[in-house]
């Protein structure tokens, strides 16, 4: 999963250099989602429309994200 080439860094990379996030990469058939400081380690998973409810759960003013 690390040979992506669209690899993306969130937005909300926080200050200084922007290492504390993560990012992602799409395909098609899914979304995968690393860990910027250790890009070569395990990669997650998700079929694009669970990812799109996961994001959807995130941005809710319920979600105990916040």
């Amino acid at each position: 999963m690390s040979t992506h080439e669209n690899w993306r860094k969130s937005s909300y990379s926080g200050g200084g250099d922007g290492n504390a996030c993560v990012e992602i990469s799409t395909h098609p058939t899914y979304i995968a989602v690393r860990d910027s400081k250790t890009p070569t380690r395990a990669t997650l998973t998700f079929p694009p429309n669970t990812f799109t409810a996961f994001l959807e759960v995130l941005k809710s003013p319920h979600s105990a994200a916040r």
